[in-house]
């Protein structure tokens, strides 16, 4: 049987109930082996390109004792990595695989996630390969940000397909439209990209993007695409996974509008104005979400370790710290190591604790109706993250803004402490990869 199955294909196929039966489960296997592609793929680019050269910059940084020490480039390089080469690559892996089932979409045919995959893979690492190398960048800059955009659109086309029942069309579901959202902000991020890897091409010096333009490429990158998205995701899964009660969606598409005017500020450079709205916009998704409402049924953690709903609250947390960091530093005139633990605590404390709260809880039964490895490994994976997270924040507010010289020397210890931490969540999902399905399993022992 051929490894691509159109909807043409589907149609030529007998329409009795086994043959049925059989295409739709060897179409599942597949998803589920593109799905273990592209999470392997995202853990590969979140060790080496991204925490491995993160905690290289940051051991650079405090053996100096100054924030400056370290390659932009190679800072820019990391990021890169961790936003787009993590991140993005499993949102385009659990979009393919789940966004078409909730949405009740036709079949599409699996060259388009491979060849999504391919692009994506291959301009995420020539974008790192330019900024840590400086070898070709003109060639490779550009082209790695034609090759990113293209993969979204493919990925944007597949997934947005017709429906395929017979019903009269209806109206999208909230949480798609947060999720488009997030499409939204992730386009305007590759074409501010694209315009950018041009400019530089043409006329830079160096691959490395102006510190101020940066500064305001990262809200747009994180606030703009990731944070929407990880809303989105939040209203259709956590209400399952935690027993909340139903989401306020109304509310929640407000959270959404202030969150993006919030965004808009950032890139006029009105950045008071754009911590205030960001703030209001979280604070709003978390009313709309009831994250810390009293639940209607007990949390579903079966599977995985049952401090999993704690991690993702404590999650919000992180997202309320990072954005009132951001109200300081936008008050102060000089504040880098404010707006670097604002960053860091939304990215990694999270964004990541999303992640990896989220994915061990998710990505197993996605991958063929597997059960996660280890839920202690799980366990102490978020716990490492958070501590990590914790003393990452602290000692950049006071090793940067001169508070306290000592805590230039806790950064390679939090640097330490989240690789240990995202070296665990790597292995746990690895390992739960190559092991039996949950099927096979069952059906060895009986």
């Amino acid at each position: 049987m051929s490894s691509l199955i159109t909807v043409a294909e589907l149609k030529e196929q007998p329409r009795t109930p086994g043959r049925i039966f059989e295409i739709a489960a060897a179409r599942e296997t597949r998803l589920s082996r593109l799905l273990v592609v592209y999470i392997t793929t995202g853990l590969l680019f979140m060790l080496l390109p991204g925490t491995f050269l993160g905690v290289w910059n940051l051991l650079t940084i405090s053996s100096h004792r100054a924030a400056g020490t370290a390659s932009p480039g190679w800072i820019q390089a990391h990021g890169h990595a961790q936003i787009f080469g993590w991140i993005g690559t499993f949102i385009l892996g659990i979009g393919y695989y789940s966004i078409p089932k909730l949405r009740r979409v036709k079949p599409f045919a699996l060259r388009a996630p491979w060849t999504s995959w391919t692009m994506w893979t291959t301009g995420v690492t020539l974008r790192w390969i330019s900024g840590v190398y400086d070898w070709q960048w003109r060639t490779l800059l550009p082209l790695s940000a034609v090759l990113e955009i293209a993969a979204f659109l493919i990925f944007f086309l597949a997934v947005s397909g017709h429906r395929s029942d017979a019903r009269p069309k209806s109206k999208l579901d909230e949480w798609i439209l947060v999720v488009i959202a997030g499409c939204v902000g992730w386009l305007a991020t590759l074409l501010i990209n694209l315009l950018v890897a041009f400019y530089l091409a043409g006329r830079g010096i160096s691959p490395v993007l102006p510190h101020s333009f940066d500064q305001r490429f990262l809200v747009l990158q994180t606030w703009g695409f990731l944070v929407p998205f990880v809303w989105g995701f939040s209203a259709t899964w956590l209400p399952v996974f935690l027993g909340l009660k139903t989401t306020r969606t109304t509310q929640l598409l407000r959270a959404v509008a202030v969150n993006t005017s919030g965004v808009l500020a950032a890139m006029f450079g009105w950045m008071k104005l754009s911590m205030l709205l960001l703030t209001a916009g979280l604070v709003v998704a978390i009313y709309a979400l009831r994250l810390f409402e009293p639940s209607d049924r007990p949390a579903k953690t079966g599977g995985v370790h049952k401090s999993f709903p704690v991690f993702v609250r404590l999650a919000y947390v992180w997202a309320i710290v990072a954005a009132l960091l951001g109200i300081w530093a936008s008050m102060i005139v000089t504040a880098p190591g404010i707006w670097g633990a604002s960053r860091h605590a939304l990215t990694v404390g999270f964004l990541a604790m999303m992640v990896f709260s989220i994915g061990q809880r998710v990505l197993p039964a996605f991958s063929g109706m597997r059960l996660l490895s280890s839920p202690q490994l799980m366990l102490w994976g978020l716990a490492l993250l958070s501590v990590g997270c914790t003393l990452r924040v602290v000692a950049q507010i006071l090793s940067y803004q001169g508070i306290a010289a000592m805590a230039w020397a806790w950064l390679p210890v939090s640097a330490i402490t989240e690789m240990t931490a995202v070296t665990l969540f790597a292995a746990n999902l690895v390992i739960t990869f190559v092991r039996p399905r949950q099927h096979t399993s069952q059906a060895a022992v009986t």
